[in-house]
Protein backbone atom coordinates (compact mmCIF):
# COMPACT_ATOMS: atom_id res chain seq x y z
CA UNK A 1 0.00 0.00 0.00
CA UNK A 2 1.36 3.91 -1.17
CA UNK A 3 1.01 4.73 2.69
CA UNK A 4 4.01 2.48 3.66
CA UNK A 5 6.24 2.92 1.25
CA UNK A 6 8.05 5.82 2.82
CA UNK A 7 8.30 3.54 6.07
CA UNK A 8 9.43 0.68 4.24
CA UNK A 9 12.30 2.86 2.54
CA UNK A 10 13.17 4.25 6.16
CA UNK A 11 13.60 0.53 7.38
CA UNK A 12 15.30 -0.78 4.42
CA UNK A 13 17.92 1.70 4.57
CA UNK A 14 18.48 0.88 7.96
CA UNK A 15 18.64 -2.47 7.31
CA UNK A 16 21.44 -2.31 4.53
CA UNK A 17 23.46 0.29 6.91
CA UNK A 18 23.36 -0.85 9.92
CA UNK A 19 25.14 -4.45 10.60
CA UNK A 20 26.15 -6.22 13.47
CA UNK A 21 27.77 -4.72 16.38
CA UNK A 22 30.40 -6.18 18.43
CA UNK A 23 29.78 -7.29 21.64
CA UNK A 24 29.67 -5.31 25.08
CA UNK A 25 32.73 -5.40 26.54
CA UNK A 26 32.96 -8.42 29.31
CA UNK A 27 33.00 -5.82 32.54
CA UNK A 28 29.98 -4.10 30.72
CA UNK A 29 28.61 -7.73 30.39
CA UNK A 30 29.77 -9.11 34.23
CA UNK A 31 27.62 -5.98 35.81
CA UNK A 32 24.79 -6.19 34.04
CA UNK A 33 24.50 -9.70 35.20
CA UNK A 34 25.21 -8.50 38.81
CA UNK A 35 22.66 -6.01 38.80
CA UNK A 36 19.97 -8.33 36.77
CA UNK A 37 20.97 -11.34 39.51
CA UNK A 38 20.23 -8.76 42.04
CA UNK A 39 16.73 -7.64 40.71
CA UNK A 40 15.26 -10.77 40.49
CA UNK A 41 16.64 -11.56 44.15
CA UNK A 42 14.05 -9.10 45.15
CA UNK A 43 10.48 -10.85 45.78
CA UNK A 44 8.81 -7.21 44.18
CA UNK A 45 5.30 -9.11 43.59
CA UNK A 46 2.08 -7.04 45.13
CA UNK A 47 1.76 -7.45 49.04
CA UNK A 48 5.61 -8.34 49.75
CA UNK A 49 6.77 -4.41 50.01
CA UNK A 50 9.86 -5.15 47.91
CA UNK A 51 9.84 -2.78 45.62
CA UNK A 52 10.88 0.34 47.45
CA UNK A 53 14.12 -1.75 48.59
CA UNK A 54 15.06 -2.42 44.79
CA UNK A 55 14.25 1.15 43.83
CA UNK A 56 16.93 2.47 46.46
CA UNK A 57 19.35 -0.94 45.55
CA UNK A 58 19.42 0.85 42.22
CA UNK A 59 19.36 4.25 43.41
CA UNK A 60 22.07 3.78 44.68
CA UNK A 61 24.27 2.24 41.62
CA UNK A 62 23.22 5.44 39.74
CA UNK A 63 24.75 7.72 42.51
CA UNK A 64 27.88 5.29 42.66
CA UNK A 65 27.90 5.48 39.05
CA UNK A 66 28.39 9.38 38.99
CA UNK A 67 24.53 10.37 38.64
CA UNK A 68 23.84 13.64 41.13
CA UNK A 69 21.81 12.47 43.62
CA UNK A 70 19.48 15.36 42.65
CA UNK A 71 18.69 13.73 39.37
CA UNK A 72 17.88 10.16 41.67
CA UNK A 73 14.62 10.11 42.83
CA UNK A 74 12.57 7.38 44.61
CA UNK A 75 9.34 8.28 45.41
CA UNK A 76 7.17 6.20 47.54
CA UNK A 77 3.59 5.55 46.92
CA UNK A 78 1.86 3.32 50.07
CA UNK A 79 3.65 -0.22 49.76
CA UNK A 80 5.81 0.31 46.79
CA UNK A 81 7.37 3.25 44.66
CA UNK A 82 9.16 4.12 41.57
CA UNK A 83 12.85 5.27 40.01
CA UNK A 84 13.60 8.50 38.17
CA UNK A 85 16.72 9.38 36.76
CA UNK A 86 17.65 11.87 34.32
CA UNK A 87 20.69 11.87 32.42
CA UNK A 88 21.48 15.25 31.54
CA UNK A 89 22.41 16.55 28.45
CA UNK A 90 23.32 19.69 26.52
CA UNK A 91 19.94 20.29 25.20
CA UNK A 92 20.78 21.01 22.00
CA UNK A 93 19.27 17.48 20.40
CA UNK A 94 15.75 18.47 21.54
CA UNK A 95 13.40 17.41 24.18
CA UNK A 96 13.97 14.57 26.46
CA UNK A 97 13.25 10.96 26.11
CA UNK A 98 11.96 8.19 28.27
CA UNK A 99 12.90 5.00 28.97
CA UNK A 100 10.32 3.04 30.54
CA UNK A 101 9.82 -0.48 32.63
CA UNK A 102 9.09 -1.65 35.22
CA UNK A 103 10.19 -3.17 38.90
CA UNK A 104 7.32 -5.37 39.40
CA UNK A 105 6.27 -9.16 38.99
CA UNK A 106 3.38 -11.28 39.12
CA UNK A 107 3.32 -13.36 41.96
CA UNK A 108 5.26 -16.81 41.95
CA UNK A 109 4.71 -19.89 43.93
CA UNK A 110 8.08 -21.21 45.04
CA UNK A 111 6.79 -24.73 45.28
CA UNK A 112 5.22 -24.70 41.71
CA UNK A 113 8.42 -24.27 40.24
CA UNK A 114 11.56 -26.12 39.34
CA UNK A 115 13.69 -23.90 40.46
CA UNK A 116 13.69 -20.98 42.89
CA UNK A 117 11.80 -18.06 40.96
CA UNK A 118 13.64 -15.26 43.28
CA UNK A 119 17.29 -16.72 42.45
CA UNK A 120 18.65 -15.91 38.91
CA UNK A 121 19.95 -19.16 37.42
CA UNK A 122 21.69 -19.68 34.47
CA UNK A 123 21.21 -23.36 33.14
CA UNK A 124 21.37 -24.87 29.37
CA UNK A 125 21.40 -21.29 28.00
CA UNK A 126 18.82 -19.56 29.56
CA UNK A 127 18.64 -17.43 32.64
CA UNK A 128 15.76 -19.07 34.78
CA UNK A 129 13.71 -16.27 37.06
CA UNK A 130 10.57 -14.32 38.19
CA UNK A 131 11.16 -11.33 35.79
CA UNK A 132 13.39 -12.96 33.42
CA UNK A 133 11.34 -11.79 30.45
CA UNK A 134 8.75 -9.55 32.83
CA UNK A 135 10.30 -6.84 33.02
CA UNK A 136 13.75 -6.86 35.27
CA UNK A 137 15.57 -7.81 32.01
CA UNK A 138 15.24 -4.70 31.02
CA UNK A 139 15.76 -2.63 34.34
CA UNK A 140 18.87 -4.35 34.38
CA UNK A 141 19.89 -3.34 30.96
CA UNK A 142 18.94 0.10 30.98
CA UNK A 143 20.13 0.55 34.23
CA UNK A 144 23.62 -0.75 33.41
CA UNK A 145 23.75 1.23 29.68
CA UNK A 146 23.29 4.51 31.41
CA UNK A 147 26.14 3.39 33.54
CA UNK A 148 28.36 2.35 31.19
CA UNK A 149 27.29 5.57 29.11
CA UNK A 150 28.27 7.61 32.18
CA UNK A 151 31.48 5.84 32.72
CA UNK A 152 32.78 6.46 29.29
CA UNK A 153 31.94 10.26 29.47
CA UNK A 154 29.25 10.51 27.03
CA UNK A 155 27.26 13.57 27.34
CA UNK A 156 23.74 13.28 25.51
CA UNK A 157 22.42 15.90 23.41
CA UNK A 158 19.33 15.71 25.23
CA UNK A 159 18.25 14.61 28.02
CA UNK A 160 17.21 10.79 28.79
CA UNK A 161 15.38 9.82 32.01
CA UNK A 162 14.62 5.91 33.30
CA UNK A 163 11.28 6.07 34.42
CA UNK A 164 11.01 2.11 36.45
CA UNK A 165 7.50 1.95 37.83
CA UNK A 166 6.70 -0.34 40.80
CA UNK A 167 2.60 -1.60 40.40
CA UNK A 168 2.61 -2.28 36.12
CA UNK A 169 1.11 -6.20 37.44
CA UNK A 170 -1.90 -4.24 39.69
CA UNK A 171 -2.96 -1.04 40.00
CA UNK A 172 -0.41 1.18 37.92
CA UNK A 173 -0.71 3.73 40.15
CA UNK A 174 3.40 4.29 40.25
CA UNK A 175 3.28 5.43 36.09
CA UNK A 176 0.08 7.10 36.44
CA UNK A 177 1.73 9.19 40.04
CA UNK A 178 4.06 9.95 37.80
CA UNK A 179 2.82 11.21 34.36
CA UNK A 180 0.18 13.10 36.74
CA UNK A 181 1.86 14.25 39.90
CA UNK A 182 5.62 14.44 38.80
CA UNK A 183 5.29 15.82 34.96
CA UNK A 184 8.52 17.70 35.47
CA UNK A 185 10.85 14.38 36.09
CA UNK A 186 9.49 12.50 33.23
CA UNK A 187 8.46 15.25 30.83
CA UNK A 188 9.48 14.19 27.05
CA UNK A 189 8.69 14.60 23.80
CA UNK A 190 8.34 10.46 23.65
CA UNK A 191 8.92 7.13 25.42
CA UNK A 192 10.89 4.05 24.77
CA UNK A 193 8.82 1.34 26.36
CA UNK A 194 11.22 -2.05 27.54
CA UNK A 195 7.99 -3.57 28.59
CA UNK A 196 6.43 -3.69 25.13
CA UNK A 197 7.58 -5.29 21.12
CA UNK A 198 10.46 -7.08 21.16
CA UNK A 199 11.91 -9.87 18.71
CA UNK A 200 11.11 -13.60 17.78
CA UNK A 201 13.46 -16.28 16.95
CA UNK A 202 13.15 -18.86 14.58
CA UNK A 203 11.68 -22.43 16.09
CA UNK A 204 14.27 -24.56 13.97
CA UNK A 205 17.34 -22.64 13.62
CA UNK A 206 16.95 -19.76 16.96
CA UNK A 207 17.96 -16.61 14.27
CA UNK A 208 16.02 -13.35 14.80
CA UNK A 209 13.49 -12.95 12.34
CA UNK A 210 10.96 -10.03 13.36
CA UNK A 211 11.00 -7.42 15.66
CA UNK A 212 8.05 -5.73 16.81
CA UNK A 213 7.77 -1.96 17.74
CA UNK A 214 4.45 -1.47 19.19
CA UNK A 215 2.64 1.86 19.29
CA UNK A 216 -0.64 1.51 20.36
CA UNK A 217 -2.22 -0.75 23.24
CA UNK A 218 -6.51 -1.56 23.94
CA UNK A 219 -7.18 -0.64 26.92
CA UNK A 220 -9.79 -3.18 29.27
CA UNK A 221 -13.14 -2.30 30.50
CA UNK A 222 -15.43 -4.81 32.39
CA UNK A 223 -18.86 -3.92 32.76
CA UNK A 224 -21.78 -5.40 35.05
CA UNK A 225 -25.08 -6.57 32.97
CA UNK A 226 -27.69 -7.25 35.93
CA UNK A 227 -31.52 -8.26 35.49
CA UNK A 228 -33.46 -7.41 38.79
CA UNK A 229 -36.77 -9.45 39.75
CA UNK A 230 -39.30 -9.91 42.54
CA UNK A 231 -38.91 -13.31 42.63
CA UNK A 232 -41.03 -15.36 44.33
CA UNK A 233 -41.65 -19.32 45.11
CA UNK A 234 -39.91 -21.52 41.98
CA UNK A 235 -43.51 -24.25 41.84
CA UNK A 236 -44.71 -20.75 40.31
CA UNK A 237 -42.80 -19.62 37.43
CA UNK A 238 -43.68 -16.36 35.70
CA UNK A 239 -42.61 -15.76 32.03
CA UNK A 240 -40.29 -12.80 33.96
CA UNK A 241 -37.15 -14.24 34.89
CA UNK A 242 -34.11 -12.75 35.85
CA UNK A 243 -31.93 -15.44 34.68
CA UNK A 244 -33.41 -15.88 31.23
CA UNK A 245 -33.18 -11.97 30.57
CA UNK A 246 -29.57 -12.11 31.56
CA UNK A 247 -29.56 -14.75 29.30
CA UNK A 248 -30.72 -13.17 26.73
CA UNK A 249 -28.70 -9.76 26.64
CA UNK A 250 -25.94 -11.73 26.88
CA UNK A 251 -27.06 -13.52 23.40
CA UNK A 252 -27.27 -9.78 22.31
CA UNK A 253 -23.84 -9.25 23.00
CA UNK A 254 -22.65 -12.51 21.39
CA UNK A 255 -24.25 -11.91 18.35
CA UNK A 256 -22.86 -8.19 18.08
CA UNK A 257 -20.16 -7.05 16.32
CA UNK A 258 -18.42 -3.54 17.06
CA UNK A 259 -17.16 -1.58 13.84
CA UNK A 260 -14.44 -2.17 12.61
CA UNK A 261 -11.31 0.18 13.46
CA UNK A 262 -7.66 0.11 12.04
CA UNK A 263 -4.67 2.64 12.15
CA UNK A 264 -1.32 2.67 11.05
CA UNK A 265 -0.19 0.19 13.45
CA UNK A 266 -2.85 -2.32 12.79
CA UNK A 267 -2.65 -2.21 9.16
CA UNK A 268 1.57 -2.68 9.38
CA UNK A 269 0.98 -5.32 11.48
CA UNK A 270 -1.47 -7.16 9.10
CA UNK A 271 1.03 -6.51 6.42
CA UNK A 272 3.57 -8.34 7.93
CA UNK A 273 1.78 -11.10 8.89
CA UNK A 274 -0.12 -11.10 5.17
CA UNK A 275 3.48 -12.45 4.02
CA UNK A 276 3.57 -16.14 6.07
CA UNK A 277 -0.04 -16.39 6.68
CA UNK A 278 -1.80 -19.46 4.89
CA UNK A 279 -2.90 -19.30 1.78
CA UNK A 280 -6.70 -17.65 2.43
CA UNK A 281 -5.79 -15.76 5.42
CA UNK A 282 -2.62 -14.16 3.24
CA UNK A 283 -5.15 -13.07 0.82
CA UNK A 284 -7.62 -12.07 2.80
CA UNK A 285 -4.64 -9.72 5.46
CA UNK A 286 -3.55 -8.25 1.70
CA UNK A 287 -7.29 -6.95 0.56
CA UNK A 288 -7.84 -5.84 4.21
CA UNK A 289 -4.61 -3.39 4.17
CA UNK A 290 -5.66 -2.54 0.79
CA UNK A 291 -9.17 -1.56 1.92
CA UNK A 292 -9.93 -2.16 5.60
CA UNK A 293 -13.65 -1.65 4.32
CA UNK A 294 -13.65 -4.77 2.67
CA UNK A 295 -15.93 -6.96 4.51
CA UNK A 296 -15.02 -10.05 3.00
CA UNK A 297 -11.55 -10.08 4.33
CA UNK A 298 -12.64 -9.11 7.63
CA UNK A 299 -14.93 -11.93 7.71
CA UNK A 300 -11.95 -14.48 6.97
CA UNK A 301 -9.75 -13.13 9.47
CA UNK A 302 -12.19 -12.71 11.89
CA UNK A 303 -12.24 -16.47 11.86
CA UNK A 304 -8.86 -16.41 13.93
CA UNK A 305 -9.35 -15.18 17.25
CA UNK A 306 -5.43 -13.89 17.64
CA UNK A 307 -6.56 -11.89 14.81
CA UNK A 308 -9.99 -10.39 15.86
CA UNK A 309 -8.82 -7.75 18.47
CA UNK A 310 -6.77 -5.98 16.13
CA UNK A 311 -10.02 -5.31 14.33
CA UNK A 312 -12.09 -4.05 16.21
CA UNK A 313 -13.35 -3.85 20.13
CA UNK A 314 -14.64 -7.08 21.75
CA UNK A 315 -16.74 -7.42 24.47
CA UNK A 316 -17.07 -11.04 26.07
CA UNK A 317 -18.70 -12.72 29.35
CA UNK A 318 -16.16 -13.60 31.65
CA UNK A 319 -17.96 -13.87 35.02
CA UNK A 320 -21.73 -15.50 36.19
CA UNK A 321 -23.72 -15.57 39.14
CA UNK A 322 -27.48 -15.33 40.04
CA UNK A 323 -30.01 -16.80 42.16
CA UNK A 324 -30.26 -16.96 45.81
CA UNK A 325 -31.81 -20.48 46.29
CA UNK A 326 -32.34 -23.77 44.41
CA UNK A 327 -36.19 -23.34 45.01
CA UNK A 328 -36.56 -19.75 44.92
CA UNK A 329 -37.07 -17.13 41.38
CA UNK A 330 -33.85 -15.79 40.89
CA UNK A 331 -34.55 -12.03 42.28
CA UNK A 332 -31.02 -10.94 40.52
CA UNK A 333 -28.73 -12.20 37.78
CA UNK A 334 -25.14 -10.57 36.86
CA UNK A 335 -22.49 -11.00 34.32
CA UNK A 336 -19.27 -9.43 33.85
CA UNK A 337 -18.42 -8.51 30.80
CA UNK A 338 -14.78 -7.59 30.05
CA UNK A 339 -14.30 -5.44 27.00
CA UNK A 340 -10.75 -5.12 25.22
CA UNK A 341 -11.27 -1.27 23.25
CA UNK A 342 -9.72 -0.20 20.25
CA UNK A 343 -7.76 2.51 20.90
CA UNK A 344 -9.78 6.09 19.96
CA UNK A 345 -13.30 4.27 21.05
CA UNK A 346 -14.29 6.28 23.98
CA UNK A 347 -15.40 3.55 27.07
CA UNK A 348 -19.16 5.90 27.01
CA UNK A 349 -18.96 4.35 23.43
CA UNK A 350 -18.94 0.90 24.40
CA UNK A 351 -21.02 1.34 27.24
CA UNK A 352 -23.94 2.89 25.26
CA UNK A 353 -23.64 0.08 22.70
CA UNK A 354 -24.08 -2.33 25.22
CA UNK A 355 -26.90 -0.91 27.16
CA UNK A 356 -28.59 -0.81 23.61
CA UNK A 357 -27.72 -4.32 22.68
CA UNK A 358 -29.29 -5.57 26.13
CA UNK A 359 -32.20 -3.01 27.00
CA UNK A 360 -33.73 -0.42 28.99
CA UNK A 361 -34.48 -3.24 31.55
CA UNK A 362 -31.35 -4.50 31.93
CA UNK A 363 -28.91 -2.23 33.65
CA UNK A 364 -25.49 -2.28 32.21
CA UNK A 365 -22.83 -0.38 34.62
CA UNK A 366 -18.63 0.39 34.39
CA UNK A 367 -16.76 -1.49 37.31
CA UNK A 368 -13.97 0.94 37.05
CA UNK A 369 -13.08 4.23 34.90
CA UNK A 370 -10.26 2.94 32.69
CA UNK A 371 -7.14 4.24 31.65
CA UNK A 372 -7.59 4.91 27.53
CA UNK A 373 -5.76 6.63 25.34
CA UNK A 374 -5.08 6.81 21.53
CA UNK A 375 -2.34 5.19 19.39
CA UNK A 376 0.76 6.86 19.31
CA UNK A 377 2.11 8.46 15.57
CA UNK A 378 3.76 5.94 13.48
CA UNK A 379 7.38 8.50 13.15
CA UNK A 380 9.70 7.41 10.77
CA UNK A 381 12.49 8.71 12.53
CA UNK A 382 11.87 6.60 15.83
CA UNK A 383 11.34 3.54 13.59
CA UNK A 384 14.66 4.33 12.02
CA UNK A 385 16.83 4.68 14.88
CA UNK A 386 14.68 1.41 16.31
CA UNK A 387 15.83 -0.33 13.50
CA UNK A 388 19.56 0.75 13.37
CA UNK A 389 19.82 -1.08 16.87
CA UNK A 390 17.91 -4.37 16.13
CA UNK A 391 19.80 -5.14 13.37
CA UNK A 392 23.02 -3.95 15.12
CA UNK A 393 22.40 -6.34 18.20
CA UNK A 394 19.95 -8.95 15.89
CA UNK A 395 20.63 -8.55 12.49
CA UNK A 396 18.28 -9.88 10.16
CA UNK A 397 15.11 -9.15 11.87
CA UNK A 398 12.59 -7.74 9.99
CA UNK A 399 10.78 -4.86 11.69
CA UNK A 400 7.11 -4.78 12.25
CA UNK A 401 4.44 -2.40 13.46
CA UNK A 402 2.41 -3.21 15.89
CA UNK A 403 -0.94 -2.78 18.21
CA UNK A 404 -0.88 -4.72 21.59
CA UNK A 405 -4.31 -6.89 22.76
CA UNK A 406 -2.63 -6.05 26.37
CA UNK A 407 -2.43 -2.81 28.72
CA UNK A 408 1.41 -1.54 29.53
CA UNK A 409 2.54 1.41 31.63
CA UNK A 410 2.45 2.68 27.74
CA UNK A 411 -1.19 3.37 28.21
CA UNK A 412 -0.80 5.57 30.47
CA UNK A 413 2.32 7.61 29.16
CA UNK A 414 -0.23 8.03 26.24
CA UNK A 415 -2.89 8.98 28.03
CA UNK A 416 -1.16 12.09 29.37
CA UNK A 417 -0.10 13.16 25.77
CA UNK A 418 3.63 11.08 25.92
CA UNK A 419 3.85 9.19 22.20
CA UNK A 420 4.84 6.02 23.69
CA UNK A 421 6.62 3.14 21.39
CA UNK A 422 7.40 -0.75 22.58
CA UNK A 423 10.84 -1.76 21.81
CA UNK A 424 11.73 -4.34 24.21
CA UNK A 425 15.26 -5.95 23.51
CA UNK A 426 14.56 -9.60 24.27
CA UNK A 427 14.45 -11.94 21.66
CA UNK A 428 12.49 -15.37 22.28
CA UNK A 429 10.83 -18.17 20.42
CA UNK A 430 7.15 -17.92 20.61
CA UNK A 431 6.97 -21.39 21.88
CA UNK A 432 9.33 -20.22 24.89
CA UNK A 433 7.17 -17.57 26.10
CA UNK A 434 7.08 -18.08 29.71
CA UNK A 435 5.71 -14.45 31.19
CA UNK A 436 3.67 -14.80 33.99
CA UNK A 437 4.27 -18.45 34.06
CA UNK A 438 6.06 -21.34 35.47
CA UNK A 439 9.67 -21.39 35.04
CA UNK A 440 10.11 -18.34 33.23
CA UNK A 441 13.34 -17.63 31.28
CA UNK A 442 15.56 -15.71 28.56
CA UNK A 443 17.96 -16.90 26.69
CA UNK A 444 21.27 -15.62 27.65
CA UNK A 445 22.54 -14.40 24.50
CA UNK A 446 19.38 -12.76 23.92
CA UNK A 447 20.20 -10.74 27.70
CA UNK A 448 23.48 -9.47 26.62
CA UNK A 449 22.34 -8.73 23.12
CA UNK A 450 19.99 -6.54 24.77
CA UNK A 451 22.88 -3.96 26.14
CA UNK A 452 24.02 -3.55 22.40
CA UNK A 453 20.25 -2.65 21.76
CA UNK A 454 19.73 0.11 23.67
CA UNK A 455 23.30 1.03 23.76
CA UNK A 456 23.08 1.74 19.94
CA UNK A 457 19.31 3.27 20.35
CA UNK A 458 20.55 5.72 23.09
CA UNK A 459 23.88 7.20 21.06
CA UNK A 460 21.59 7.41 17.68
CA UNK A 461 19.04 9.73 19.53
CA UNK A 462 21.18 11.65 21.70
CA UNK A 463 24.46 11.33 20.23
CA UNK A 464 26.32 14.49 18.70
CA UNK A 465 25.18 13.12 15.02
Amino acid sequence: MNRFAPLAAVLALAAVASGAAPPAPEAVRAEAREIFAAAIGYETSIGRGQVPKLAEYLAERFRKGGFPAADVHVLPLGETASLVVRYRGTGKGGRPVAFLAHMDVVTAKRSDWQRDPFKLTEENGYFFGRGTTDVKQEVALLTETFLRLKAEGFVPSRDLIIAFSGDEETAQATADDLVRHHRDLVDAEFALNGDGGGGVLAEDTGKPTLFYVQGAEKYSVTFSVTTRNPGGHSSQPRADNAIYELADALKAIQGYEFPVRWNDWTLGDFRAASQSAPAPLAAAMKSYVADPHDAAAVAVITKYPQFVGKLRTTCIATLLQGGHAENALPQSATAGVNCRVFPGTTVAEVEQTLQRLCGPKVEVKRNYEPTTSDASPLREDVMRVVSGAVQAANPGARIVPTQAAYATDGLVYRNGGIPTYGVGSSFEKESEGFAHGLDERIPVTSFYNGLTHWYVLIKALAGKG
